[in-house]
């Protein structure tokens, strides 16, 4: 069996090659799912840490970026031991980034830190109207919705697209979780949003509270 906290602490140290080399032997000893979920948990343990160290000012944008995309290969590499979709899911989030925004590393890195955690994300992509929004969240009625944005004009088109799931009966069914440069406290009530973060890791930690 792997050392667990041997490997939550490569994850967090962001060390891949010994993650993936440590998951490989994991995979090739036909391990039982049992065993393959506590490696998950141990992973994504790894990815607190990485969020820790990025609220301490050790950690900086690209290295949350790094970490995103090295969960993303290690899930990939226990898939073969992770059973045909029996591995808990933590719930759907549909995510994308409003109307007029073109900006996407923060929403990527928040995919990828979701999806780690054991989220399926349904990403919308950049400058998605209300409309898009609304109809996925009626195709399929996620725990969340995350809507991201970079300019100050995405305050604007994130309530547009609440009130647009207003309208449409949908909000209450729903969490909502805004984030970007401009949100804050202020901002995330006046929208009619859940929440509100600036930091893909906190992000993920509330919405697994919704779940």
């Amino acid at each position: 069996m792997v050392d667990l906290k041997a490997l939550t602490t490569s994850v967090g140290e962001l060390d891949e090659e010994k993650v993936l080399e440590v998951l490989n032997e994991f995979v090739a000893s036909n391990p039982s799912e049992e065993d393959a979920q506590k490696v998950v948990a141990a992973c994504q343990s790894g990815m607190s840490i990485v969020g820790d160290l990025y609220e301490k000012g050790e950690y900086f944008v690209g290295d949350l970026i790094f970490a995103g995309e090295l969960l993303t290969n290690a899930i990939n590499t226990l898939k073969p031991v992770l059973g045909s979709g029996s591995a808990a899911k933590s719930g759907t989030i549909v995510l994308g980034t409003v109307a007029g925004d073109l900006h996407d590393i923060g929403k990527n890195i928040f995919k990828s830190m979701c999806e780690a955690a054991g989220f399926e994300v349904i990403d919308l992509g950049i400058d998605q109207p209300a409309s898009a929004f609304v109809e996925k969240v009626k195709e399929v009625k996620p725990v969340a919705v995350g809507m991201s944005g970079v300019l100050t004009l995405a305050l604007e088109a994130m309530k547009d697209t609440v009130d647009a799931l207003k309208e449409a009966g949908l909000r209450d069914s729903v969490k909502i979780i805004i984030g970007g440069n401009p949100v804050t406290k202020e901002a995330c009530a006046q929208i009619g949003a859940d929440a509100f973060t600036t930091n893909a890791a906190e992000g993920v930690k509330i919405c697994q509270g919704w779940v």
